[in-house]
């Protein structure tokens, strides 16, 4: 479909797939293998002024927003996820600067951020508060000019090879989700360590480590808006980035799809093309139709985050939960279509497979997205009575 795509967003969404097809699909199988970040790629991402999409101008970017950050991400994902993830990472833990971020912080991390020269993460969950984001226990006590910061970080994407991080800790507990705060914490700061490097089942060219924070002092003015803002700065940052992800489902679902059909067409049984038979085209036929509305939400919600629409959670979640519902059913349905030779690791789809599932997982589970829609029809309804 043609999506009126600008100019300016049809060379994005065309750089991005040189890259992809030039630098990632060569070594994706690679980096899978040896779960190796990919530092070149990131490199050449850089080098393309990739990091500074969504940054306004002023502070280095290109003052582009969130629609086209989704098209470089679905053509990122399309050759790896594990790649995209690595990069789009970058954006989630860039959005608390970029939201609630002083001018003077916005001024000391913004260029540097843009320009590729320093990666970063976002830190909120742990062993004990993914989901249930009220549940962090890592805390940030302010002693004089300084916070003071202790706990442990769980499954933290970019982890150890970013060097700026977007950290979420309590700073008065009595106050419940009213008392967590926002910090920016950077890479060498002392008390700031890491534990070891996850060995995940997908994205495995990402990086996923634990942030451990031992008496970490940072300097208060390294505190994100104001005290007690910390889980508004998470959600308004989550309903920000969750296009994204959904922009990872539809690349690696066409990523897949584009295997299977080319596949189908080469693989020949009973004297025939697989692709001729009606029960493949039939699989085809709905993993293109799913493909196509996934994209359709995923830039239409992306537009509307961009038009500058305030509460968007339903949306974002809309967008994220269809998406990468779409992304599970297209890889396994294309690992079908191909048979034995689909599940054997010589064919991209077996990866595509496995770096899927963690979409329905991270930035809010696909359950949590559901609750997320249905509390914001209830509200809804409820606005529509008062109303009437």
């Amino acid at each position: 479909m043609d999506y009126f795509l600008d100019e300016e967003q049809l060379m994005i969404r065309d750089l991005a797939r040189q890259i992809a097809d030039e630098k990632i699909v060569p070594v994706r199988a690679e980096l899978d293998e040896k779960e190796e970040f990919p530092w070149d790629i990131m490199k050449a991402l850089a080098q393309s002024d990739f990091f500074g999409l969504y940054i306004p101008e002023e502070y280095g970017g290109l003052g582009k927003g969130g629609f086209e950050l989704s098209i470089a991400i679905e053509e990122l994902s399309r050759a790896c996820l594990g790649v995209s993830t690595s990069y789009a990472a970058n954006a989630l833990g860039t959005y608390p600067i970029l939201l609630f971020g002083s001018e003077e912080q916005k001024k000391k991390y913004l260029p540097d951020i843009a320009s590729g020269r320093r990666l970063v993460a976002f830190a909120l969950t742990e062993a004990n508060a993914g989901s249930d984001a009220a549940g962090v226990q890592t805390t940030a006590r302010l002693e004089g000019e300084e916070y003071v910061l202790n706990g442990t970080k769980q499954w933290i994407t970019n982890g150890g090879e970013a060097e700026i991080y977007t950290v979420i800790a309590i700073t008065d507990r009595a106050k419940g989700a009213r008392g967590a705060s926002a910090f920016i914490v950077e890479k060498g700061t002392p008390g700031f360590t890491f534990g070891k490097k996850e060995n995940k089942m997908g994205i495995r060219a990402s990086s996923t480590r634990e942030l451990i924070f031992e008496d970490c002092r940072i300097p208060k003015e390294n505190l994100i808006g104001r005290q007690g803002m910390g889980f508004i700065v998470a959600m308004k940052t989550l309903d920000k980035s969750r296009t994204g992800v959904g922009a990872q489902g539809v690349g690696v679902a066409q990523g897949a799809f584009e295997a299977a059909v080319n596949f189908a067409k080469e693989r020949r049984q009973f004297g025939a093309p697989v692709i001729s038979f009606q029960a493949v085209q039939h699989m085809l036929a709905d993993m293109a139709t799913q493909i196509e509305a996934a994209r359709a939400l995923v830039y239409s919600v992306a537009r509307y985050i961009d038009s500058g629409a305030r509460d968007v959670s339903k949306e974002s979640a809309m967008a994220k939960l269809f998406a990468t519902d779409v992304a599970m059913k297209v890889t396994v349905d294309a690992v079908q279509v191909m048979g034995g030779s689909g599940y054997m690791r010589e064919y991209p789809v077996e990866k595509m497979m496995r770096d899927a599932k963690i979409l329905q997982i991270y930035e809010g589970t696909n359950q949590i997205q559901r609750n997320i829609i249905g509390q914001s029809l209830i509200k809804e309804t409820a606005k529509k009575r008062q109303g009437g």
